[in-house]
């Protein structure tokens, strides 16, 4: 029989003025590298800090035993043809010595308590093509993929 470890989870919004922010920081610069950006410390503490104070963004952190571990990020937008909002998970990254371990499964959850709470219709997503673990994840926790949609971009910065 192995040995059981116990750990303490908390899940929250983490503010910039926060002390968890900086490893909050870290963790995004963490999975800014995995996805092949130059790691950026200082920016992306500015770039987070800016779109929280800007209303843009809400960053949640999953902490085990008092040292954040994951983060999700998440954006209110308008629900045009309901006349309500919906929010978006835009972000979610786990500590890979972390994984397996819940941490994914309760920040959605608690993304999805604020969103509801806030009056929110629809906790939407989006991952990338062959995240096998990530789709697991959003299925098992009840995601449903969206049919009749295209999604586009226009790339702006050669505008």
């Amino acid at each position: 029989m192995g040995d059981t470890v116990r750990m303490i989870l908390r899940v929250r919004e983490v503010s910039p003025v926060e002390p968890a922010f900086d490893a909050v920081c870290a963790l995004f610069d963490d999975y800014r590298a995995h996805y092949g950006r130059r790691r950026a410390p200082r920016d992306v503490r500015i770039w987070l800090g800016a779109q929280v104070a800007a209303g843009r963004l809400a960053i949640y952190a999953a902490a085990v035993d008092g040292t954040p571990r994951a983060l999700a990020t998440a954006t209110e937008s308008s629900a045009s043809l309901a006349l309500g909002t919906a929010w978006t998970i835009r972000d979610l990254w786990v500590d890979p010595q972390f994984r397996r371990r819940g941490l994914a499964t309760e920040l959605v959850r608690a993304v999805a308590r604020a969103a509801r709470d806030a009056g929110a219709l629809r906790l939407g997503l989006q991952t990338e093509v062959g995240n096998e673990a990530a789709l697991d994840l959003y299925l098992r926790l009840g995601f449903e993929r969206v049919t009749g949609l295209e999604i586009l971009a226009y790339d702006l910065t050669d505008y």
